[in-house]
C-alpha cells in the first residue's frame, strides 16, 4: 500500500491553518469517499481532479479511493485543494516521488482540461504556511504577483498540471516573470485641483485625512460631495510594507484583487451604494464568511453616498468597528475577526428635495421632512463622526475662475508633515494618529491648555456635549494644532474643533 501525502491550507478570515491530505488507494469497489468536513465546492473536486487527471494523460485508479483532510475538526471550503489531491493520487499510484513534495505548499484549482485557475486568499495561506514551517509553494500562475510578496518563501506559479508534472519529473520549469516589488502609482488618480471652490469642505478633508477622522458631508447635488470625497486617497500618505500586505491579504480573500496591484501603495477606498445590505457593508455569509466593505476599506476610506437613503440599521452596524478598528462576524460555522481601521465619509442631502441651503433655494420640504431626513442617521452614530460640514452651492464666480485650486500633492505634503508631528509624539506609544489616543491619555498627557479644557468644560455642563463629543473635539485639536504648528492645542484649535464638530460655520 502506497499513501500520498501533499499539504495545502484552510482559511478561516485572514488565519489559515496548514491540511495535510492523505489518499490511500486500496482493493475493493471503485469508489472516491472525501473525508474531513468538506464543503460542496470541495466535495466537487472528485470530477475536476479526475477530468483534469485523464485529459493530461494520467491514469486514474478504477480502485477504491480515499481523501482525507486532517485535521478532520476543521471545516474546509474552496476549490483551492484540487492541484493537491491530484498529486496525492499520483504519489499513492507511484507516477510521481513523494520526496519533492515534502513540506511543500500546494494551491490551485483544476479545470477539466488541466490547465490550474487562480483561488482566493492566496497570501494569507503562504503566510499561515510560512508560520508552519513550510518554505516552498506550488501556485498557479496567475496568482504568482500576489504569492511573490511572501519573499521569505520561495515560490514556483503553474500554469497546468502538466507542468507540475514536468517539473516534479524532469526539473524543467517555465521561466517566471521577475515581481516588481517597487510601488505602484496610478497617474489617472484624482486631484483635489479638480474641485472649485468649497473651501471649507477642502479644509475639513485635509484635516481627516492628517488624523483619520471621520467626516461628514452635508450639501444639494452637484456641491461636489462626491468629488471631494473620492479624492481622499490623494492626499492620505501612501501605506507602508506592512499596511499595503495586510490591504492585499484582506482584497485577496474577497476576490477582489483584481481591483488593485498586489503591492499597492496608495489607500483604498470603497463605495458601497446605499442600498447595500448590512452583509455588504460588514462582512459575513452563510457557508464562508467574507469580508465587508468595512474591511476592505481598511488603512483607506469608505464613502457612503446618500447615507440617509441607507436601510435601517446597515449604517448602525459601523458603530463597532468605528470604535474597535476591527470586525467580528459570528456565524453558526464560526467566529471571524476581520481587520476595519478606515475613514468613514458619509455624504446627505440637506432635505428630501435637496434645496435647503443657506442662500434661500427653493425648498419644497417641511422642517418635519427635513428633520426627519437627517433624522435618519441615528444619534449613536452621528455621536461617533468627528465633522459635520456643510457643502454650500458652487457660485457662478467660483466655476469661472481660470486659476487651479490646490493640487492634491501640496495638500498631501502638509497632511503627511502633520502626521510625522504627530508620530514623534505619540514614539513609544501603541497608537499614531491623533484620532486613536485614548480617553485616559486624553485626560493626563495630551489635554488642551487651561483656557481650552475650561470652555470644553462649560459646554459639557450646558448638556450641548457628551463625554464622547468631549474627546473627540480634544483628538481634532490635536489635528488642528499640528497644523497651525502649535505644540499643544490652543483655545482658538478646540473652538475651531467645536465648530467642525457641531457642523457650524468657519
Amino acid at each position: 500500500m502506497t499513501l500520498g501525502i501533499t499539504q495545502s491550507v484552510a482559511l478561516l478570515g485572514l488565519d489559515g491553518s496548514v491540511v495535510t491530505i492523505e489518499v490511500d488507494i486500496a482493493d475493493g469497489i471503485p469508489m472516491y469517499s472525501l473525508l474531513g468536513l468538506p464543503d460542496a465546492a470541495l466535495s466537487e473536486s472528485r470530477d475536476r481532479v479526475r477530468a483534469a487527471l485523464i485529459n493530461t494523460n494520467e491514469s486514474w485508479p478504477n480502485r477504491k479511493v480515499t481523501v482525507s483532510l486532517s485535521p478532520a475538526w476543521l471545516p474546509k471550503s474552496g476549490s483551492s485543494f484540487d492541484l493537491s489531491i491530484a498529486l496525492a493520487i499520483l504519489i499513492s499510484q507511484g507516477s510521481i516521488a513523494q520526496e519533492p513534495l515534502a513540506d511543500v505548499l500546494i494551491l490551485g484549482e483544476l479545470a477539466l482540461d488541466g490547465k490550474i485557475r487562480p483561488v482566493r486568499g492566496v497570501l494569507p495561506a503562504l503566510i499561515a504556511a510560512y508560520k508552519s514551517g513550510i518554505k516552498r509553494a506550488f501556485v498557479p500562475q496567475e496568482n504568482f504577483a500576489e504569492a511573490s510578496l511572501m519573499t521569505q518563501m520561495q515560490v514556483i506559479g503553474f500554469n497546468s498540471l502538466a507542468d507540475v508534472l514536468r517539473f516534479l519529473r524532469t526539473g524543467e520549469i517555465a521561466i517566471a516573470p521577475q515581481l516588481q516589488l517597487a510601488a505602484e502609482e496610478d497617474s489617472n488618480q484624482l486631484d483635489f485641483a479638480d474641485v472649485a471652490g468649497q473651501h471649507a469642505a477642502r479644509f475639513a478633508a485635509e484635516v481627516a485625512a492628517s488624523g483619520g477622522h471621520h467626516l461628514l458631508l452635508i450639501g444639494p447635488p452637484g456641491a461636489g460631495k462626491t468629488m471631494i470625497a473620492s479624492r481622499l486617497p490623494s492626499i492620505l500618505p501612501a501605506l507602508n510594507i506592512d499596511e499595503a500586505l495586510e490591504v492585499t491579504a484582506v482584497h485577496s480573500i474577497a476576490g477582489t484583487l483584481g481591483n488593485r496591484a498586489p503591492l499597492s501603495r496608495i489607500a483604498p477606498i470603497v463605495s458601497p451604494h446605499h442600498s447595500a445590505s448590512r452583509v455588504a457593508l460588514v462582512g459575513g455569509g452563510s457557508t464562508a464568511i467574507k469580508p465587508g466593505a468595512c474591511s476592505l476599506a481598511h488603512h483607506g476610506v469608505l464613502f457612503i453616498d446618500e447615507a440617509p437613503e441607507c436601510a435601517n440599521g446597515v449604517l448602525d452596524a459601523l458603530r463597532q468597528p468605528l470604535e474597535s478598528g476591527t470586525i467580528t462576524i459570528a456565524r453558526s460555522v464560526g467566529s471571524l475577526t476581520f481587520p476595519a481601521q478606515f475613514l468613514l465619509v458619509l455624504a446627505a442631502n440637506p432635505c428630501p428635495c435637496g434645496k435647503f441651503t443657506g442662500r434661500g433655494r427653493a425648498c419644497t420640504c417641511s422642517s418635519v421632512q427635513v428633520r426627519r431626513y437627517l433624522g435618519k442617521l441615528s444619534g449613536p452614530l452621528m455621536d461617533r463622526i468627528d465633522m459635520r460640514v456643510q457643502v454650500e452651492p458652487v457660485t457662478r464666480v467660483e466655476m469661472s475662475q481660470t486659476e487651479l485650486g490646490e493640487s492634491s500633492a501640496v495638500i498631501a505634503a502638509r497632511v503627511l508633515a502633520a502626521r510625522k508631528k504627530a508620530k514623534d509624539r505619540f514614539k513609544g506609544d501603541p497608537w499614531s494618529l491623533n484620532s486613536e489616543i485614548p480617553s485616559r491619555a486624553l485626560r493626563t498627557t495630551y489635554k488642551p491648555e487651561r483656557s481650552a479644557m475650561n470652555f470644553l468644560h462649560d459646554e459639557l455642563d450646558k448638556e450641548r456635549l457628551t463625554a464622547r463629543g468631549l474627546h473627540k473635539i480634544i483628538r481634532l485639536s490635536w489635528t488642528l494644532a499640528d497644523l497651525n504648528g502649535n505644540a499643544i492645542p490652543q483655545l482658538a484649535d478646540v473652538k475651531r474643533a467645536y465648530q467642525l464638530r457641531e457642523g457650524a460655520e468657519l
